[in-house]
């Protein structure tokens, strides 16, 4: 099969990001390109599944340099294969999982004491007597626990 080069343009439009961001994202060094004697950018096409890939993840939000960090692990002499694909997903396998037992902890408890210590709610006097929480470190104890305030949420239910 024929390597087929893109303009700047076609891969902004196909992905759906302005052409700056493309810019950006090569002068991070996430996607490359190669020159025209005219001095034109010209992608890859597989540069259209990475630009695609650096959107769904941040959408997801991992961060540029989370993205920068495992792409570092993808060929840089040939298009990724399915297994390298494979590989980056499970890396960020982990960490996704982490966030959405974090955000379902948001959702399940924002209504509740969080362990942040402003004994507001009526709920703090249950759950957060005297701001017991806090000997566990500062923030919202509850919302984004360590095992031991964990353990103290759990004592207090």
């Amino acid at each position: 099969m024929p390597t087929r080069f893109l303009t700047i343009s076609e891969v902004a439009r196909r992905c759906e990001v302005a052409t700056s961001a493309l810019r950006f994202y090569e002068k991070k060094g996430l996607i490359s390109s190669v020159r025209t004697e005219g001095n034109q950018r010209r992608y890859h096409n597989a540069m259209v599944r990475r630009v695609s890939i650096i959107k769904a993840a941040q959408n997801l939000g991992l961060t540029l340099g989370e993205i920068a960090e495992a792409f570092e692990n993808l060929p840089a002499n040939r298009a990724p294969l399915k297994q390298d694909w494979e590989k980056l997903s499970s890396e960020w396998q982990v960490q996704l999982n982490e966030r959405i037992d974090n955000l379902k902890r948001l959702r399940d408890k924002l209504s509740g004491c969080i362990g942040c210590g402003c004994l507001s709610l009526q709920a703090c006097a249950l759950f957060n007597p005297d701001d017991v929480a806090a000997e566990s470190g500062p923030g919202p104890q509850f919302l984004m626990p360590t095992e031991e305030s964990e353990a103290t949420a759990d004592s207090l239910e």
